[in-house]
């Protein structure tokens, strides 16, 4: 998307990523949690950053909740609602990067295009699609704000899996099934890969 203002620049400033790298100790990732909703995206994305900060790495949870009661209260849940809000998130997550720190973004983020725009916005190896590849049932076994039944019922629209479509990831960084890995495990798979990446050191 271009500004609107045509009287802007960008402005560099003086301390570049291998400086930033050198005084945090470690590289700049964003970790993109994807999957429908009770998937457990928030849950391992809230446990790895508790694991990365207790290893001295800098970095934030991005949740799709939190924002949107904040920087995206203005959007609701219609198609372009859900591509803005990812949109204005993606350029977030990637200011973040920018300063160095490991960004965990947890959204359903149901469209593969907005998925991939934000990916574009990332330098290359910058950005982690991470699939919470669990099974609808057992989201909506274990969804305690009952959203599933109220959207089969009729009572919510467009909600992704059930009334609106969810595009899943074709080639993932990191695929989890909250299912059958234990939350301990899905931290640990997310450390590796970032270990794997270069992102941060390996225990």
């Amino acid at each position: 998307m271009e500004p609107v203002s045509r009287n802007i620049r960008r402005e560099e400033g003086l301390v570049s990523a291998a400086d930033r790298r050198t005084a945090l100790g470690h590289g700049p990732a964003t970790l993109w949690f994807t999957g429908l909703s009770g998937s457990g995206k928030s849950t391992v994305a809230f446990a790895l950053e508790q694991a990365l900060l207790a290893r001295g790495v800098a970095t934030y949870v991005l949740d799709g909740d939190n924002v949107r009661h904040g920087l995206n209260a203005d959007l609701g849940f219609a198609p372009d609602d859900r591509a803005e809000n990812v949109r204005r998130v993606g350029h977030v997550a990637r200011l973040f990067h920018d300063a160095g720190l490991v960004v965990l973004a947890s959204f359903i983020s149901p469209y593969r295009a907005d998925r991939d725009a934000v990916r574009a916005l990332h330098p290359e190896g910058g950005f982690h699609e991470v699939f919470v590849d669990t099974p609808i049932e057992v989201c909506e076994a274990r969804d305690v704000k009952g959203l599933y039944a109220r959207a089969r019922a009729g009572e919510i629209d467009g909600f992704s899996g059930v009334s609106a479509p969810y595009e899943a990831p074709d080639a993932p960084e990191l695929r989890l099934d909250t299912s059958t890995l234990a939350l301990d495990a899905c931290v640990d798979a997310a450390l590796a890969h970032l270990a794997a990446a270069g992102v941060v050191g390996s225990d």
